[in-house]
């Protein structure tokens, strides 16, 4: 293949792959405010203890092996030696599907204990109902790294978006059920776990005919390649010729984990914070004089306004991927001041829309929890939590950025230290302010890991910014937007109510919606007139810059 079709190739994968990422998140993310509005706040609430384990478990099963094939199978097809590719695929399948079921087995064993850990015994039936995907998911993991090392992200698209789908689906069928027959909460919420199961069974299905697919078709090209070369007998000669490259299965395995566990350790710093209110946050509340059953409750409070905040994290980590090959690169060709040109724009921007995206979701936490969620409860919480976007946003951008410079150990130390930060706060807050002091302990936490990600940008790449004189041109902006989206919120929800309109969700919706329209409205106006949107750097941002200048030019937003 002509290096111009190979980077074409490229190209098109890794647009496949994040427009599936993206759509997958979003269905996972948004499936929780069903899940809430069936269940309830204590169902919710043990759903979100239970599901941070399970990721930081899902993770340790597949040890970095996806990665690690992907890279080598990219190798073997560049040396052309595919039959290699097929056994390392072979070797880390079997190695991973006996490492999940021997995870999953003790997660299940193990549940009761793990429960005390928690501190409530109501997440034992989830836990239980989680460990049966480590049955799947491993296996499934590795498979579409499998795939992805030979530029084919196709199978990776696809599963994705069946996994979630059939995970949103068995979820919601189950609880139908369970609650038609009035199953305790704790039951409830084992059926939603369920749905992980069935989702990783339904992804390693798609996954499975892909490979069957692709195996019958590298086969018939064998053959035919040793017919041409060596006649009827080519396919023994051909085996023979395939055998030459074997390596054994250790020295196999140990390039697998060598490769792999970095990569897992790695992984693992970004469900810590999570994982530290999995533990303490239930523990403290029941322990604060609220008992088991009502501190699940509390918890699941606590969660709701963290599916809106990871929908800003989630378009901010879509939008950093842009930076990456771009900031890689420049660095290459050691174009410094390309580096830190784009990356104090880059900042600069996602701090403007971490911000923007706080101020709005704390301005109008009232009526976007009815419309979520039926009532108000934990509006004030769900405030503070609002400004985890801010932290959460930098924290994206500026590992996407050290990443890009070759910088990949630090962002997840860094979040290391953030979950650190967030236990002792949690330890302090927690008895004291209940959930509101977790939320605080979180946005001190995202916060924390976005400081310490800048200073190391700063010091490697020199994007160093002018903070007095950015923050006077942000606050009148962020005042705009808070000033529309509140008068836009309360303007339409008083004239339903003269409308006759009695209050309720499809108020609190109306009002929501139209506070976010012209709170964003007042941002792009805002950030033209004070210079913090200007059309030059616009057209710098990788692929999308030329067209959103081009939009706000036709706004006349831009002049």
């Amino acid at each position: 293949m002509k290096p111009d079709q190979t980077g074409a190739r490229l190209l098109q994968g890794a647009f496949i792959l994040s427009a599936a990422a993206i759509l997958s998140k979003l269905i996972g993310t948004l499936q929780k405010i069903p899940l809430q509005n069936m269940g309830g706040d204590a169902v919710f609430g043990i759903y979100n203890t239970v599901y941070p384990f399970y990721m930081m478990i899902i993770t340790i099963a597949a040890i970095g092996f996806p990665a690690a094939v992907s890279k080598y199978v990219a190798e073997y097809e560049a040396e052309g030696r595919t039959w290699d590719g097929h056994r390392l695929l072979r070797l880390s399948s079997a190695a991973l599907v006996l490492f999940g079921l021997i995870l999953g087995f003790l997660m299940y064993a193990c549940a009761p204990w793990i429960g005390k850990w928690i501190g409530s015994s109501q997440v034992i039936p989830a836990l239980r109902a989680g460990a049966l995907a480590l049955a799947f998911v491993p296996w499934m993991s590795v498979l579409r790294g499998y795939f992805q090392g030979l530029h084919n992200m196709v199978p990776t698209a696809i599963s994705q978006i069946t996994e979630q789908m059939v995970r949103v689906g068995i979820m919601i069928v189950l609880l139908l059920y369970l609650i038609r027959v009035g199953a305790d909460a704790d039951v409830i919420a084992a059926g939603a776990l369920l749905g992980s199961a069935a989702g990783g069974a339904a992804g390693l299905l798609v996954m499975g005919l892909y490979w069957r697919k692709h195996i019958r078709a590298s086969r018939s090209a064998s053959r035919g390649a040793a017919r041409r070369e060596f006649g009827e007998s080519g396919m023994n000669k051909m085996e023979m010729r395939a055998d030459v490259t074997k390596e054994g299965a250790g020295v196999l395995l140990g390039r697998l984990l060598a490769y792999g566990i970095p990569v897992c350790l790695s992984l693992l710093a970004v469900p810590l914070i999570g994982l530290v209110d999995t533990f303490t946050v239930p523990r403290l509340l029941a322990s604060g004089g609220l008992g088991e059953s009502l501190a699940m409750a509390e918890f699941g409070v606590y969660n709701r306004g963290l599916p809106l905040v990871q929908l800003v994290t989630m378009l901010a980590a879509s939008l950093s991927v842009l930076f990456i090959p771009a900031l890689a690169e420049a660095k290459f060709k050691g174009e410094s001041d390309r580096v830190a040109s784009q990356s104090r724009m880059a900042l600069r921007w996602f701090w403007l829309i971490g911000m923007t995206a706080s101020v709005g979701l704390a301005v109008l936490a009232e009526p976007i929890n009815i419309m979520l969620y039926e009532d108000a409860a934990g509006t004030g919480t769900m405030q503070v939590i609002a400004f985890t976007a801010a932290g959460g946003t930098l924290s994206t951008i500026t590992a996407a950025l050290l990443q890009g410079i070759g910088m990949v150990k630090g962002p997840a130390i860094h979040l290391l230290a953030a979950a650190g930060l967030k236990l002792l706060l949690n330890l302090l807050l927690v008895p004291q302010f209940g959930i509101t002091g977790a939320a605080i302990a979180g946005v001190a936490a995202h916060l924390t890991a976005a400081a310490l990600n800048l200073g190391l940008l700063s010091r490697r790449a020199g994007a160093r910014l002018d903070a007095g004189g950015m923050l006077a041109r942000t606050l009148p902006v962020l005042a705009a937007v808070a000033l529309a989206a509140w008068g836009a919120g309360a303007a339409s929800g008083g004239l339903l109510g003269a409308a006759g309109f009695a209050p309720g969700r499809l108020t609190h919706a109306v009002a929501s919606l139209s506070g976010v329209a012209a709170g964003c409205g007042a941002f792009l106006i805002g950030a033209a007139l004070t210079k913090l949107l200007t059309e030059e750097e616009l057209r710098m941002l990788p692929k999308v810059g030329r067209p959103l200048a081009a939009f706000l030019r036709a706004l006349r937003v831009l002049r």
